[in-house]
């Protein structure tokens, strides 16, 4: 599905918002995912990016549409409302907007000829990737969004999952941060597929690109769970390519034995400076008839033990500037993220 690029009407950070203002601004104008695309309905459900309130909500026609949560009449949450057919209705009033996000019905002056440009919804554009619901604030063209590029998805010989999402009390940037981090593998996921008395990390190349930047890494550490390391070839060498999309995305390429390729999507929402929705698509091309709530279940272990990490972090927003903390040589990818945000004129001592 195409996004359509409506013409937004301007309004400011809202003013709860705890982001650094010109952080804000700049933060605004990229993509992020904020919901399923198996989780809307006809029902308007109300989902956050950058401490901006939306209702997200699919019409009679199939239709899915995201607008501001809020009736420019009276103030009161559309979500608190419902849809008819390709309308959603404010239920303070019973004002009527269509899917180009203008009244077209006021109940109490039925006979009212022309409505004015006023009572208009501020809507987002809408665009559906990896089962996933995309948007920006700023409405910027879609052609020239950052958006991560999960080539695998839609090919037929790779399965593609969408466990549930996760919500973590931290900030995006760290979450990120940490995914890309191959130092904690022995130390956080010992439990899961890495073993303390493994914790040496060989040399890596990290590089920029133009989406971002790009780290291969290479490690006897296999990616298989525990109770499924006997799967594991010997001498096999574990091939991991981390690709960064900043601000707030990455995709990791596992490469398996017998030429398995497992892509995993690590995509966050930013709700607020330190509250973050984490998506995670993820396609492979074995093992596809395999027990999905094993996939799930794994899922949720690995993310559950960052978490951790994420929420006890301080300070909880990541320091852009390389002097506030301490660096050894495989934090690569990480201080090369660092600069890439600091570049774009984000806070130098804390963004989200």
């Amino acid at each position: 599905m195409n996004a359509i690029i409506p013409t937004l009407q301007p309004f400011d950070q809202p003013c709860h918002s705890q982001f650094d203002a010109s952080d804000w601004q700049i933060l605004a104008q990229h993509w992020y995912p904020v919901a399923r695309v198996q989780d809307v309905s006809m029902q308007p459900q109300r989902v956050t990016l950058l401490d901006v309130n939306m209702a997200l909500y699919q019409t009679q026609s199939g239709a899915i549409h995201l607008v501001r949560d809020i009736c420019p009449h009276r103030g009161v949450p559309l979500t608190k409302g419902w849809v008819e057919d390709e309308n959603i209705i404010c239920p303070y009033h019973g004002l009527h907007y269509g899917a180009d996000g203008q009244c077209n019905k006021i109940p109490a002056q039925p006979d009212l000829k022309k409505i004015s440009e006023r009572f208009r919804l501020i809507k987002f554009p809408v665009l559906e990737r990896y089962g996933l619901i995309w948007t920006s604030i700023f409405g910027r063209d879609v052609d020239s969004a950052n958006i991560p590029v999960l080539d695998t998805w839609d090919q037929p010989e790779h399965q593609a999952i969408l466990p549930p999402f996760v919500d973590i009390a931290g900030s995006s940037g760290r979450q990120l941060e940490g995914f890309i981090d191959v130092a904690h593998f022995a130390w956080v996921h010992h439990q899961a597929f890495a073993r303390r008395d493994n914790p040496v990390v060989p040399k890596y190349q990290s590089e920029r690109t133009d989406y971002g930047l790009k780290s291969v890494y290479t490690s006897d550490i296999s990616n298989y769970p525990h109770d499924l390391q006997h799967l594991a070839p010997q001498d096999f060498e574990w091939k991991r390519t981390f690709e960064v999309y900043p601000p707030f995305s990455a995709i990791l390429t596992v490469d398996f034995p017998e030429d398995g390729v497992l892509k995993i999507l690590n995509a966050c929402c930013p709700i607020s400076h330190n509250k973050t929705r984490l998506f995670v698509p993820l396609t492979r091309n074995f093992d596809q008839t395999g027990d999905l709530e094993a996939v799930y279940a794994f899922n949720a272990q690995i993310f559950a033990e960052d978490q951790e990490m994420v929420e006890s972090q301080k300070p909880e927003e990541l320091p852009l500037d390389l002097m506030m903390e301490a660096h050894f040589e495989a934090d690569r990818s990480s201080t090369l993220y660092r600069r890439i945000l600091a570049e774009w004129g984000l806070s130098k001592h804390y963004t989200v």
